[in-house]
This record gives structure tokens, sequence and C-alpha cells, in this order.
């Protein structure tokens, strides 16, 4: 089903993806797309079971950031989010994306915005690296600050929409978002899926909690 619903959206969406990537090109110097080494996992069969194994690969999006935009800055505001020493704003869990962030381009901030910048992600269904629900592939420099009841999120297929990007999109806190990656990856059925496809659409629209 994944496959055969990332070709439908990429024959949709392919005439806003074209308009996407003229605009980064105009906006800032630099390639249309960003790949970054991502945390996933795929299963394997060890001795007659199954088994979650964790692997690499490379996500797609669409760039936001100026080209060779310094990690250092990111890396740092994940370790501050993922241990919970991030200050509150108007009472409100810190977002787990920067605000404010330099980096980031004039199309950039809107791409993020509308979630737009994700969509070469259906790229990376097809490949088989991905399926559309699921907890999202986080980047390898983020898993080494986890504790271990983290790591149960990551079994799972990574996908480009999950559980906690509908319920509170980046308004939640690192812990959250992790027990409802680890709910999804207890409970995932058909159903859960078609359920979450169908919520991310006004989650998206709306901008809940965009960072």
């Amino acid at each position: 089903m994944d496959v055969c619903l990332a070709w439908l959206a990429l024959i949709i969406l392919s005439p806003v993806m074209l308009l996407i990537a003229i605009f980064i090109k105009l906006d800032s110097p630099g390639p249309v797309l960003f790949r970054q080494k991502r945390v996933g996992a795929r299963l394997a069969r060890a001795g007659g079971a199954l088994r979650w194994d964790i692997c690499h690969f490379y996500v797609l999006k669409f760039r936001s950031m100026v080209h060779n935009a310094d990690e250092s800055l990111h890396q740092a505001h994940v370790k501050a989010f993922v241990h919970g020493q991030l200050p509150s704003t108007n009472g409100e869990q810190a977002p787990f994306k920067l605000n404010d962030d330099p980096r980031i381009t004039r199309v950039g901030r809107w791409l993020r915005t509308s979630s737009l910048d994700e969509l070469p992600q259906l790229f990376n269904v097809l490949r088989g690296e991905m399926s559309l629900v699921g907890p999202r592939p986080v980047p390898i420099y983020e898993t080494a600050n986890y504790e271990v009841w983290h790591r149960e999120r990551l079994c799972a297929w990574p996908g480009i929409t999950g559980l906690w990007q509908v319920m509170g999109r980046s308004r939640l806190s690192f812990d959250e978002m992790v027990r409802l990656d680890i709910e999804y990856a207890r409970s995932q059925s058909l159903a859960l899926d078609i359920k979450i496809l169908f919520l991310t659409i006004p989650a998206v629209l709306s901008g809940r909690g965009a960072g």
C-alpha cells in the first residue's frame, strides 16, 4: 500500500514539487535536495524469528537551510531537548525544531512551517527505506543521547508522519514523543495507519506546533 500511495502522491504533487525546487534555486545557492544519514529499522530473521534490526539510510528533504550549514548548533539543541533542558515559552514546551535558526532560508522557513520540506521522503518510501506512517527517522547524533527505553521507538519502519505528529506536533516534550512512537510500534495496524494519514492533513494545514 505504501508504494502505491507514494507513487500516487508523487504524480499528484509533482507540479508543486517542481515549483518548490524553482523557489529554492531562486532563493539561495546550493542543491535543491538535502541528504542526511538517519537511523531506521528493518525486519530481519534470526533463528527462525523476526526481529527489528537498526539500519542507517539517507533521508531526502527539500533544502531549507543555507548550503553546507553547520550542524553543531542543531546537535546542541537536540541534546538539550532530549534531556529536557530547553526553557518553556509562555508556558509551552519548547519545540524540537530551532526557533529563529539563522541557517534557515526565507523559502526554507515556509517549507518547514508547512512541512512541505518532507515531500522528497516519498522517494525513500519507494526505495523501501521508509513507510508513510511510522516513527520519525532520527539523526545518528540524536540516538547518542537516548536512554535505554527510548530505543524502543526504533522498533518499527520509520515514517513520514506518525502518531505524535498528529497529536501534538512539535509542542510535545521529547519523552512524550517517544512514548507515542512506542505506542504506535506496539499497536501498529492498517486501521491506525489510515487514521494517522487522515489526521495528518488537518494537522499540516493548520500548522499546529510546527517548529
